[in-house]
């Protein structure tokens, strides 16, 4: 009995481990692309004084008026959640398929359906994160000036406290987001790698796996963005100060929906295509290697 308790830590730590590792390169790597996305998220049309005219001029306002910096800012909050997050993520999936492999699901749909789980289940730990990191990257004042993550995290508490008003708003969005995206994340991933046969040549192995899981962050994206905008919405600054406009997931895409179109529930997908489509891919990358590298040597 201790032996197979040992050995269920030993598997647990190499999961949390790689699982962590995975999670700081993606977000250290692609973090100013999530500050680009949701700025587009959080604006409402051309009569937004801040509109940007798009991607390229984003990224110069960005710039020109809160230096490089600007384009890390909220970085604290996730970095600070992506040790506990991807381990949760990574960790819990491999728990959910061992789970599913006692029910009648085929192999395939047992993955999806894991991929679900552990989406669910890490939206239930990063939210708190996500409403500090949001408040934050929505600030435009210069890097110098803005409250740190720890302050801002404070002000929330004081003014709304850990309901879902104040340290908990956008948890439906954050978990339609987050079960959407790794259930068509895993399931596509690990059903392509497997019905794709892997090539004795390391360098085209890793590019197999890294092209399968670029398509895999890609679709992902482009099915969960409309639950994205939502959280970002209901997560961001509201249009009139003291006055709750974006409520609730499906409350906020009806609203966009109806006063700005259907598009605007797709709005920042082309920057969260281009840090998720790589980073989706990092991340399994960077899983699957330290995992490996774990089961061998440690």
């Amino acid at each position: 009995m201790t032996s197979k308790k040992q050995s269920l830590l030993r598997e647990a730590s190499h999961q949390i481990t790689a699982g962590g590792s995975a999670g700081l390169v993606e977000i250290c790597l692609m973090h100013p692309l999530d500050v680009v996305k949701t700025r587009f998220q959080i604006q409402r049309g051309k009569a937004d004084p801040n509109n940007y005219k798009g991607l390229g001029d984003c990224f110069r306002t960005i710039f020109r008026a809160e230096g490089v910096y600007g384009f890390y800012k909220g970085i604290l909050p996730p970095i600070l959640a992506e040790t506990p997050k991807r381990a949760v993520k990574f960790f819990t999936f491999e728990q959910y398929k061992k789970l599913l492999s006692f029910t009648l699901l085929s192999p395939g749909m047992a993955l999806s359906v894991a991929g679900l789980g552990s989406g669910l289940t890490e939206a239930l730990v990063v939210n708190p994160f996500e409403v500090v990191k949001v408040s934050l990257q929505a600030n435009r004042d210069s890097f110098k000036v803005q409250p740190s993550s720890f302050a801002q995290a404070r002000t929330i508490i004081n003014t709304d406290g850990f309901g879902l008003r104040g340290l908990n708003k956008g948890l439906t969005s954050t978990l339609g987001r987050h079960g959407v995206f790794n259930m068509i994340y895993f399931g596509f991933y690990f059903n392509v790698k497997d019905a794709i046969p892997a090539s004795q040549d390391p360098r085209l192995e890793f590019m197999r796996k890294f092209a399968i899981g670029l398509v895999s962050g890609t679709v992902s994206s482009c099915v969960n963005i409309p639950f994205d905008v939502a959280k970002s919405r209901i997560q961001g600054p509201q249009p009139v100060p003291g006055e709750i406009k974006y409520r609730s997931c499906f409350q906020t895409m009806a609203l966009v929906y109806r006063e700005e179109g259907y598009l605007a529930l797709y709005k920042g997908l082309i920057p969260k295509i281009m840090r998720l489509g790589p980073g989706g891919a990092v991340m399994l990358l960077v899983y699957e290697y330290v995992s490996d590298w774990l089961q061998k040597n440690w």
